[in-house]
């Protein structure tokens, strides 16, 4: 398998990878984060979303930027999610509340369009 085959990380299997490469342990980790050990590894096998501010240590202590971090990862569901949803996702520019808030605000605004396409076509 080459480079173009794989598929981009989840958060958890980065944040794994590179606290790997740090040679540091688990329990270290979160100890320096100030969370649990239990939540810790549920966040790196993507059972569990780091807060923002979660994220954020991890990302200081890693010696990472919190916002790459989690631009830098593929998001959950990649399947079937709209063009504009995934753009939002991917921009680096964008901090994770402004991209959860930009996702619900499109979601939104598309779900509004549906329903009045419905009302337009059942008027008919």
């Amino acid at each position: 398998m080459n480079d173009g085959d794989r598929s981009p990380l989840t958060l958890g299997e980065l944040i794994r990878t590179q606290r790997e490469l740090a040679a540091m342990p688990m329990r270290r980790l979160a100890e320096m984060v100030g969370i649990s050990n239990p939540y810790l590894s549920q966040i790196e096998r993507n059972l569990r979303e780091p807060s923002d501010r979660v994220l954020e240590a991890i990302a200081d202590n890693l010696k990472l930027s919190a916002d790459v971090l989690a631009a830098s990862t593929r998001t959950s569901d990649p399947q079937g999610q709209p063009d504009v949803v995934a753009a939002i996702r991917r921009d680096p520019d964008l901090t994770r509340a402004q991209r959860a808030a930009l996702e619900e605000m499109y979601q939104s605004f598309a779900s509004v369009t549906v329903a009045n396409r419905r009302r337009g076509a059942a008027d008919r």
